[in-house]
């Protein structure tokens, strides 16, 4: 029977599961009732659970919030956003991740400083929208090609999405060094460690796996990235949201199993899609 490993790092992360602690103690202590502002977590599957058990839905926007209380997402949002909601007398829970909150305060910062900031990130992303906010003039950038255009100013601040990876931004200030117009670069690494742990593990273990499962939602970030990241080194990588997905010929010959997660991603899901590979390998 072949081996099954999950990757030292994986899963759930502090930023989420602060915020569904957060939403769910508000569903549970708040009258009325209770939104998130967009999807909490990039997790469908978390999202449905909190509106099943919980009561607490999702409004796509501020100018659809119907509920009395309405929770900020891990991904943080723009200042404006916050301002509406008071201006609407709605109870505001903030379950803006901290590290991202450190983000939006570096963005502020470097502005304030004279920088013309760059945001390593993929624009529109609700995260990186968030940054956006806090630093208006800023742009969003993901690879070279997005500095073909752009007119650089001689002083320019670097911050980052907390869960783009450091190979991303090392391209991306490499990228800029060679444009030759800036005198003064300032990089601020607001990458996650929590993300950064995640990858190097799901690496590490993809290495030496004959398959990798990688666990969570298709709209997270995180999660993509770490598909992408297995796939390097391990072509039989699979990227699953639920164990109904798994296909018993994935497994067949093979030796080693690697499991690993995104930071959407809670423990029970982890279990599920472990318990069903054991059961597909078994049979």
């Amino acid at each position: 029977m072949a081996t099954i490993i999950c990757a030292e790092h994986a899963g759930a992360c502090y930023g989420v599961e602060r915020a569904l602690r957060m939403v769910r103690e508000a569903a549970q202590s708040h009258e009325g009732s209770v939104q998130t502002l967009g999807p909490l977590i990039h997790n469908p599957q978390v999202v449905e659970e909190l509106e099943h058990n919980h009561g607490v839905t999702v409004a796509q926007d501020a100018d659809h919030v119907s509920g009395d209380t309405v929770v900020i997402r891990s991904h943080g949002v723009v200042p404006d956003v916050i301002q509406h909601l008071h201006d609407l007398d709605k109870d505001v829970v903030d379950a803006t991740c901290p590290y991202v909150k450190k983000v939006h305060a570096a963005a502020e910062r470097l502005v304030r400083e004279g920088y013309q900031v760059l945001v390593v990130g993929e624009a529109g992303h609700p995260e990186v929208e968030g940054i956006l906010g806090h630093a208006p003039s800023a742009v969003a950038v993901v690879n070279p090609d997005d500095l073909e255009h752009l007119s650089l100013s001689r002083k320019v601040g670097v911050v980052v999405q907390t869960t783009q990876s450091r190979t991303t931004l090392a391209s991306l200030v490499s990228a800029i060094l060679l444009k030759g117009s800036v005198d003064e670069l300032k990089v601020v690494d607001t990458i996650c460690e929590a993300t950064a742990e995640r990858q190097r593990a799901a690496a590490a273990l993809a290495q030496k796996a004959d398959v990798m499962i990688v666990i969570g939602g298709r709209n997270s970030a995180n999660t993509t990235r770490l598909a992408e990241i297995c796939a390097t080194y391990c072509n039989n990588t699979h990227h699953v949201e639920t164990a109904d997905e798994l296909a018993a010929d994935w497994f067949e010959n093979a030796e080693i199993i690697g499991i690993t997660a995104g930071a959407s991603t809670p423990a029970s899901q982890i279990a599920s899609v472990q318990t069903q590979i054991e059961q597909l390998c078994h049979d």
